[in-house]
């Protein structure tokens, strides 16, 4: 069945500010520069110079204030004015012949104002021809002292050009940040400068030297490359042009080194460029379409029922859906891509007519979103959407119908029900409310300003993933692309039941790019360094019940899956290691019945160290911290009995004095296991204070000769006063001093005297009850 083309009033222009001063515009000058902002809400119009007034207006839709600035004669105005494609505000470039630059940005004030001001040519003497905006980058074609070379006309002159990028980016609220500047090519011809979403066209001008007219140039950043390229010849080559290497080029020394670029031939006739996504469209004099792929090679795409009228004629060329759309004077003309075949033409009801690129994906408002991928065509009479009408007779599914067959697929994949599970079933039945309310609300019994209310984030969220997928497929700082994929993948997933596929894309973000991962958790968990170097995290308990949640019996994921704890243990050895003793006692600290921290199963200590391998082969000193910081009696008391068995007496001593009162019996514990080695050898005598302040308080002097008597070594001769050479020295009573004292000391304070002597420990001053005599 034919589509039909369809010319959609999309708006009046009354929505935007300054409306009559934009239709007075668009009607009375067809040289007007006209330019559509990446979110479709801001058009911006520059009368260049040369113009009788050179004018700039930059009309809003909706509130917000309109940008207009006009410069009389003599003084100098924008030679070109882009938009700039941030995500978070809109801005725009202006740039001066002289190589000034000025940056404007909207939505951190009142209206429009200035936010940051460059030269662009610091050393003087040179005079900017020729500028693009290519994805953060601002690229831009100057004279350099053409009369110190030669005089005009001459070979030297026409080569006395370079091409220059500089990178162009947002910074923080108000503030931008300008790159160096990069040479690309030196000692070039004026070249004119046009950008796709992938690539820059570098085309001869009508000042470009005969000899090299017929070349043209095409610059992927993101890939590296230039393509230099005679369409008319059938030529094209590939170099490497990479500034973040440092790569430039002699225009003249990379032409002579391609074979047949200049053999004598006739300077490219065209009478329109215009970029887009396939490539550079280039329309003739004849009216013949022709398409210069990313490659290099060149195909004719068409030939128009009119021929533009003269050089001075209007012509206007854009793709849409697989269509070639043109533009002459008061006519539309549709042609296949493929085939070339005309589709439809169409009169239009005035000459005065611009093409604009449709809104960047991701970026289009809520109501655009029906006519997306569809070009835009501006005139003084309105904004509207040029595009094909479905066949009829095909009849597209209700919102309400989508909802539910959506909503099936999810729940049968949650469903442990053998039974297929229907949309007919989940409209009726009370179980599944969810998809009900959602569908209600598509049938227009919630405004949609509450609607969109409630979506505001997740449409932001979406925004921002379709921007950053047009990055990645645009080739354009894909390392930087794929990082802030992965974070946004992460921080989506821990929305999300971390179980089945969910778990397993998890992983796998994981395993390809585990720092970008890292980060996003790190965002997620909000976790922070307090003043002390203790991990601190303000996450709801949401998100730490999903992290800390373990593996459901009958639930068990496939080999090589790890649930979501483990995996950050496991990416936080191979990043930082020092970091995972603390995050496993934050951990610890989160838990609730059941997430794996406080709740049956293993605790969380154990899970980490069986990340870390198997008993025997895990870093020692990993393992140790992990033991330590776990706070649970058994693994503090294996990691101390570690340390003792590496005669690291300071960390043993330390590890029993960090527990608090509320860890007696552990305290207890750790002290016996340390006064068994003092009465056993002297090589811990020189730590003797700080075991005397890891003794229990409730320890009487008694009990600790009792404990000794227990812990000194069998004696394997009679006593003798001095001990045999080589041999361990025994405890004296001088190293047993200052411990009785320590007990005897507690137990005065704590309680009555239990032994009429006991007082002699603690107070020497103090001489001994003279004993009973026989009478």
């Amino acid at each position: 069945m034919k589509r039909s083309g369809t010319l959609r009033l999309l708006s009046d222009l009354s929505a935007f500010g300054g409306a009559a001063r934009l239709r007075e515009l668009l009607a009375g000058d067809s040289a007007v520069r006209v330019r559509g902002s990446p979110d479709g809400r801001h058009l911006l119009l520059l009368r260049p110079p040369g113009a009788v007034a050179p004018q700039l207006l930059v009309a809003s839709r909706g509130p917000g204030a309109e940008l207009e600035r006009a410069w009389p004669a003599g003084q100098p105005s924008p030679l070109d004015a882009f938009f700039l494609p941030w995500p978070a505000r809109p801005a725009l470039v202006l740039v001066w012949e002289s190589g000034l630059a000025e940056v404007w940005g909207a939505g951190v004030g009142p209206g429009w104002r200035p936010l940051q001001s460059t030269e662009l040519c610091p050393g003087g003497g040179a005079r900017v021809v020729a500028v693009a905006a290519l994805r953060g980058r601002l690229v831009w074609c100057e004279e350099r002292q053409a009369r110190a070379e030669g005089p005009s006309g001459s070979p030297a002159a026409a080569f006395s050009h370079c091409v220059c990028v500089r990178t162009l980016e947002p910074s923080g609220e108000a503030s931008t940040s300008l790159g160096r500047t990069h040479v690309l090519l030196h000692h070039c011809p004026a070249f004119g400068l046009l950008a796709s979403c992938r690539q820059l066209f570098l085309v001869p001008t009508a000042t470009t030297w005969p000899g090299v007219a017929h070349v043209l140039l095409i610059w992927s950043p993101g890939k590296g490359k230039v393509m230099v390229a005679a369409p008319r010849l059938g030529l094209s080559y590939s170099k490497s042009l990479n500034p973040g290497r440092g790569d430039t080029w002699d225009f003249r020394t990379l032409l002579r080194g391609l074979p047949g670029l200049l053999s004598p031939r006739e300077p490219l006739a065209v009478h329109t460029w215009a970029p887009t996504p396939q490539g550079l469209l280039l329309l003739d004099f004849g009216g013949t379409v022709s398409l210069v792929q990313s490659h290099g090679g060149t195909r004719a795409v068409g030939t128009l029922q009119e021929a533009p009228v003269g050089p001075w004629g209007s012509a206007a060329l854009g793709t849409f859906q697989g269509t070639l759309a043109c533009v002459l004077g008061s006519t539309l003309e549709l042609l296949d891509m493929g085939s070339g075949q005309l589709l439809e033409r169409k009169v239009l009801s005035t000459d005065r007519v611009h093409l604009l690129e449709p809104p960047a994906p991701g970026m289009e408002d809520e109501e655009e979103l029906e006519t997306r991928g569809n070009l835009r065509l501006l005139s003084a009479l309105g904004l509207f959407c040029v595009g094909w009408e479905a066949p009829q007779g095909v009849e597209l599914p209700s919102a309400k119908d989508l909802v539910f067959e959506e909503a099936c697929g999810y729940y049968q994949r949650r469903s442990l029900r053998g039974a297929q599970l229907t949309p007919e079933e989940l409209r009726h039945s009370s179980t599944f409310r969810a998809p009900q309310a959602l569908a209600s609300i598509l049938q227009g019994h919630l405004p949609p300003s509450a609607l969109l209310t409630m979506l505001r984030t997740e449409l932001r969220d979406y925004r921002g993933l379709e921007q950053l997928k047009a990055q990645l497929v645009a080739g354009d700082d894909e390392e930087a692309g794929w990082t802030e994929l992965a974070e946004q993948e992460v921080a989506r997933l821990l929305r999300t039941e971390l179980i089945g596929d969910q778990l397993a894309q998890l992983n796998t973000v994981f395993q390809a790019l585990p720092t970008a991962a890292w980060g996003a958790t790190l965002r997620a968990l909000q976790l922070q360094l307090d003043g002390n170097g203790k991990l601190r995290s303000q996450a709801p308990p949401d998100v730490w019940k999903k992290v800390l949640g373990g593996i459901t019996a009958g639930k068990e994921p496939p080999n090589g899956i790890l649930p979501p704890f483990e995996l950050l243990c496991q990416c936080l050895c191979q990043l930082e290691p020092r970091w995972l003793p603390p995050f496993v006692e934050l951990a610890q600290q989160q838990g609730g019945p059941g997430w794996g921290a406080g709740g049956p199963g293993l605790p969380l200590y154990r899970r980490a160290l069986a990340v870390l391998g198997e008993e025997g082969t895990r870093p020692e000193a990993l393992e140790l911290e992990l033991l330590l910081s776990s706070g649970r009696p058994k693994a503090v008391l294996q990691a101390v009995g570690q340390l003792v068995q590496k005669e690291q007496w300071d960390r043993a001593l330390d590890a029993g004095l960090a527990l608090g009162p509320s860890s007696p019996l552990l305290r207890s514990e750790i002290f016996k296991l340390l006064l068994a080695e003092f009465a056993q050898h002297r090589r811990l005598d020189a730590y003797l204070p700080l075991l005397c302040r890891l003794c229990p308080p409730e320890l009487a002097p008694a009990e600790l000769l009792l404990l000794l008597r227990t812990y000194l070594p069998d004696e394997v001769g009679p006593p003798t006063p001095f001990p045999e050479p080589g041999a361990e020295p025994p405890l004296t009573v001088g190293l047993l001093k200052a411990l009785l004292e320590q007990t005897g000391a507690q137990g005065w304070l704590s309680g009555p005297v239990l032994s009429p002597y006991e007082d002699i420990l603690w107070d020497p001053s103090t001489p001994p009850p003279t004993p009973p005599r026989d009478l």
